[in-house]
């Protein structure tokens, strides 16, 4: 059976939509406020989209399909790497969590952008919080499933991409 790879880059677009929904919902209904890593994940769930998205688009052209699959591999790498960073801190013992920082709108206004990208990176006291949890797995624990699915899914399209071009050109 083969995967369309057009209906995939749709369903994965539509996933990262329904995601950052989610989020938002949390944020603005339910009053949760995003820690620093939270915010980053955002930002590697709104990269896949744009790589589902181009995928959507260019099902037809192999060679920008190839780029958008692995444009979307690798923010799918970024986010488990952030995911799985939020999950490391959510389970330190509580004497080794790292202090809280400074809020996100103060660091616009008094640190130059590389160290606030750092900060948001490495996280703080905010990110150690689990405010929020089903199944056994926290927020960011459920966006490292999703985002390992975004990578695999790509692996495959990259692949299915890269075989097809191997066949037109022998």
């Amino acid at each position: 059976m083969r995967i369309n790879l057009k209906m995939l880059s749709l369903l994965g677009f539509l996933t990262c939509v329904a995601l950052l929904g989610g989020a938002y919902y949390f944020e603005y209904a339910m009053d949760m406020e995003p820690c620093p890593l939270c915010i980053m994940q955002r930002v590697a769930t709104f990269m896949v989209a744009i790589g589902c998205l181009a995928g959507f688009f260019l099902a037809q052209r192999p060679l920008p399909l190839l780029i958008a699959s692995v444009w979307t591999l690798l923010s799918s790498f970024f986010g488990v790497y952030l995911s799985y960073h939020h999950n490391w801190l959510q389970n330190l013992p509580v004497d080794q969590v790292p202090s809280c920082g400074p809020s996100l709108e103060y660091m616009l206004d008094a640190f130059p952008v590389m160290e606030i990208i750092t900060v948001l990176l490495r996280g703080n006291g905010d990110c150690a919080e689990v405010s929020w949890n089903f199944a056994g797995l926290s927020m960011p624990g459920w966006l490292m499933v999703f985002f390992i699915g975004f990578a695999i899914a790509s692996v495959y399209g990259v692949f299915t991409v890269w075989k097809a071009r191997q066949m037109q050109q022998a």
